[in-house]
């Protein structure tokens, strides 16, 4: 047990000192970029992947890709998703997959003719591949991670375990931004989205990871923090990440981030024993401290500023008209897109090239759910309902997957608002299909 919380303390230290290195030395970031899928492929041979060690080594990159990004990491915007499809693909080929998981095959067919009418109706000015790769990455991620993990066995602590080894590079990511911007009030000048708070890179994508390391660090924090030592690490670093989150002035990953707490928290306390309720009111007094506490902080660093966002305010108090930083907007143009082409859209990709010659936005869709409307058409709206439907289904013989519903959440609430730029949202939905154990049941019946 020592030996585990040594290297637990470690692994937080090292990942700082690596955030410490790619800030000095920026080409080390393109070199830390290569090293991940280089060393998880000798570790999945090795093993055979009985562990299933692609879930660890995929989990990594999801949590490294926002830091490879704004470091200058990535070898191309697709990069993480192209590995982490490799590595459950791998994890397939050495462990097979079950043949329930054909529905996402099916989703994958349903892309085909969104697919088909972008190559027949796109002139020469456009660059089909790229457009392709950039709308389709991510749905085809999700679904061949999916296909992986459906209904595949496991732990409650060796899915711990996947989420400590997305939390890690968070860990990094919230430690270079501290050395890119050490002193927030410096930068917050309005109730915009912030890049120099978000390391130079894009607020909304930072939001959206660091969102996901509050969660992971929180579920450290109240389910795995044995010792008062590892309270406190595990503390200070929810309330770091949570206040590094909440000065991006992007709004969205918190927010998604405080809904999936509250799902676990909410499932955890109607799961337990009237003596687990007792102690859970205690954890929610702890809770709500603690985000009174960053609140606070975070608004007095921010001059208030941080409030009046929150509250879709100017700089100087005055109400905003447009809630959505101009996505409903966009929403809006797809919504009727989807009424102008409603059984196969206008193509996959083709959303934003119809709005620029129409509207000359030249913006691309923020939200997934309105995009698979118009550019896939009915075949979109059938491919969703499999993305809704199937896990729901999966957790109903699946009770002790506590993770469940916040997973769900963060999938869904991110790609309303960050659509799938990341390979987060595709591979955190795949985790909500996993056949999770609470205990080995093999295990118990020896111990008997």
């Amino acid at each position: 047990m020592k030996t585990a919380k040594l290297s637990y303390q470690y692994l937080l230290i090292l990942h700082a000192l690596i955030a410490l290195a790619v800030f000095i030395m920026p080409f080390l970031s393109k070199i830390y970029a290569l090293l991940i899928p280089v060393i998880g492929i000798v570790i999945v041979h090795r093993n055979k992947n009985k562990n299933n060690e692609v879930l660890l080594v995929a989990a990594y990159l999801v949590g490294a890709e926002v830091l490879f990004r704004m470091t200058g990491g990535n070898f191309n915007n697709e990069y993480v998703k192209f590995t982490v499809t490799f590595f459950m693909l791998a994890g397939m080929f050495y462990s097979n997959f079950s043949l329930g998981a054909m529905i996402y095959i099916f989703f994958l067919v349903l892309l085909i003719p969104g697919i088909l009418l972008t190559v027949s109706v796109a002139d020469i000015s456009i660059d089909i591949k790229k457009v392709l790769f950039f709308n389709l990455s991510g749905p085809v991620c999700l679904a061949i991670c999916s296909i992986y993990m459906f209904k595949r066995r496991i732990l409650f602590s060796q899915l711990q375990n996947i989420f400590i080894s997305m939390g890690m590079p968070i860990i990094s990511t919230v430690v270079y931004l501290f050395l890119y911007t050490p002193n927030v009030r410096d930068v917050v000048t309005g109730t915009q989205s912030n890049f120099e708070t978000s390391g130079g890179f894009g607020p909304n994508q930072v939001s959206t990871i660091l969102g996901l390391g509050m969660f992971v660090f929180f579920t450290q924090f109240i389910l795995f923090s044995k010792s008062r030592k590892l309270l406190f690490i595990n503390g200070f670093f929810l309330l770091l990440i949570s206040y590094r989150a909440i000065v991006t002035f992007s709004r969205g990953g918190v927010i998604t981030a405080v809904a999936m707490i509250i799902c676990l928290l909410a499932v955890l306390y109607f799961v337990s024993d009237k003596k687990g309720r007792i102690k859970f009111t205690y954890v929610f007094i702890l809770t709500g401290l603690m985000a009174g506490g960053i609140w606070t902080y975070s608004s007095l660093q921010t001059n208030g500023l941080i409030a009046k966002r929150y509250s879709n305010q100017d700089a100087i108090g005055r109400q905003k008209k447009d809630r959505l930083g101009g996505r409903e907007q966009i929403m809006d143009s797809e919504i009727k897109l989807f009424l102008e082409e409603p059984i196969l859209g206008v193509g996959a990709g083709m959303g934003k090239t119809r709005r620029m010659e129409f509207k000359g936005e030249d913006a691309a869709s923020h939200n997934e759910i309105t995009r698979m409307f118009s550019e896939h058409g009915s075949f979109g709206i059938f491919g969703l309902l499999i993305l809704f439907v199937t896990p729901f289904v999966l957790y109903i013989n699946n009770r002790q997957h506590l993770y469940f519903l916040s997973c769900f959440v963060f999938w869904l609430m991110t790609i309303n608002h960050a659509a799938m730029r990341t390979a987060a949202p595709a591979f955190v939905y795949a985790l909500c299909l996993l056949s999770v154990q609470i205990k080995n049941p093999e295990k118990t019946e020896q111990a008997q």
